[in-house]
């Protein structure tokens, strides 16, 4: 169940059919008013601001001198014990709302012992020791080529030098890191801290000199690559999934139904009856395939006339079939429908008639209180020349077309005698799966420490396509 229904419910349990429905298609309203503005979790990545150049502040001072550019690391002296490494993190954490994150870092001169060295650490890190010596940090060492994760012994991989470009990366969904050399992956090792990591370099003797690149150049590494392999993981795991025929089948059968879409029904039913064996409809919820199916032709036409516009005919074919719908001219429903219509008229630029048919419409539901902010969006319509280009034009995209359809056809699927609970109505089989879908990842990544990718499925229905 989605937050703004949880909220709603929470206040008002017992309310009747208008009291749930109306009110809670209000607050979609409301919530894609504060957010549209993409969702959150789109733009969460985008959000984190990733590391761009070296801490020049928190360092090892003395050990090492970071250039003028804030990307080049040099270690001008002789080094004498353990604890005197000229370490670096990066100026900001890895970010984590992804699926890898990934640095490089470019050897120009591996120095006397070439005790150089690429890894992750932690804010507390003791900055005069190799990243992987302490615990809570990994590093890969290029004098033994050891890869090192809090302990004393390493990981045999390769050894880099002079003219080697080596990195580091995190792969949040695998929960492990990975180190590369000229492009290669060469280890990986399993990430047991939680927190964030900072992008950390380190070099130990004289004359060694390191470039960082956190993205602004081209990688050596083919990352998109790797991460196209990681999502082609997921989703054979979710290929190998046995999901009957007959279920998907039923899935989307009940959201056309739910929807009211008929004519697309009926098709869908047409090319499903020579590659499907016969289908048995179980009862979900208490809600049976003869109540998807309820006034599903009345339902059809209603939203085909909000979708294209046409609200008093909207209005007079729920007079007509449905009175006790539209019988409390100050319901939340009425609300909606009478806001489409002033936003119709704007669309079409009969502002006259808008500020009339606002003035006579809007004023016993602006005295009430609950709907003032809402009758604040749609009369500001009237102070933009070119309106769907403010902070209101959302008012005018097809989605608000939608919400009000929605909201409509909940109210007549609740007018079914059958019906016990109208929270049954909000949302089809299909919208619960993905919200229950949405809640699963979510509650997998919280494991995690809060870390990777949210559910996005345009991303997974647009890279099923690619496959």
């Amino acid at each position: 169940m989605d937050a703004s229904l949880t909220l709603f419910l929470s206040q008002s349990n017992s309310d009747t059919q208008e009291n749930l429905i109306g009110p809670y298609f209000l607050n979609q309203w409301r919530l894609k008013s504060k957010t549209l503005k993409p969702d959150p979790m789109e733009i969460e990545q985008d959000e984190e601001l990733p590391p761009n150049e070296l801490d020049t502040l928190n360092s090892s001072g003395g050990f090492s001198i970071i250039g003028p550019d804030k990307l080049s690391v040099n270690y001008p002296n002789v080094n004498l014990h353990g604890h005197d490494v000229g370490v670096v993190q990066a100026n900001r954490p890895a970010p984590s709302k992804r699926l890898v994150y990934y640095f490089e870092m470019y050897v120009k001169n591996g120095g006397v012992k070439g005790q150089i060295a690429i890894g992750f650490t932690t804010p507390g890190f003791k900055l005069r020791r190799q990243p992987g010596w302490e615990s809570n940090s990994y590093g890969y060492h290029g004098d033994d080529g050891l890869l090192y994760r809090g302990q004393g012994k390493g990981e045999a991989c390769p050894v880099y030098s002079t003219g080697d470009t080596v990195g580091g990366g995190i792969n949040y969904a695998s929960q492990e890191l990975f180190f590369t050399k000229n492009g290669t992956v060469v280890g990986t090792v399993l990430k047991d801290v939680k927190g964030p990591l900072f992008p950390t370099v380190a070099v130990h003797s004289q004359n060694e000199e390191v470039t960082v690149n956190f993205g602004k150049d081209p990688f050596v590494f083919d990352l998109k690559a790797y991460e196209a392999k990681e999502r082609a993981k997921q989703h054979s795991t979710i290929e190998k999934l046995s999901i009957p025929q007959n279920a998907s089948y039923g899935i989307v059968r009940s959201y056309l139904q739910h929807y009211g879409y008929e004519e697309t029904l009926r098709m869908f039913d047409v090319e499903s009856q020579s590659t499907l064996p016969p289908i048995s409809f179980v009862q979900e919820n208490g809600f049976t395939e003869d109540m998807n199916t309820y006034s599903l032709n009345q339902r059809k036409v209603l939203r085909q006339l909000i979708r294209n516009g046409q609200i008093d005919d909207a209005f007079g074919k729920l007079r007509e079939w449905y009175p006790q719908i539209v019988q409390d001219g100050a319901s939340g429903i009425c609300f909606l429908l009478h806001c489409q219509n002033f936003i119709e008229l704007v669309r079409v630029g009969k502002l006259e008639e808008a500020v009339l048919y606002g003035r006579t419409e809007f004023g016993k539901f602006y005295k009430l209180g609950d709907y003032d902010d809402l009758v604040k969006d749609c009369a500001a319509l009237l102070a933009y020349e070119q309106p769907q280009k403010s902070s209101v034009g959302y008012l005018l995209g097809d989605s608000q077309r939608e919400i009000v359809a929605d909201a409509v056809n909940a109210m007549v699927l609740s007018t079914n005698p059958s019906v016990k609970d109208s929270r049954e109505c909000l949302h089809s089989r299909l919208d619960r799966l993905l919200r229950q879908l949405s809640a699963s990842f979510l509650e997998k990544r919280s494991l995690n420490g809060d870390q990777g990718e949210g559910f996005h499925l345009h991303r997974i229905l647009n890279s099923s396509r690619k496959g």
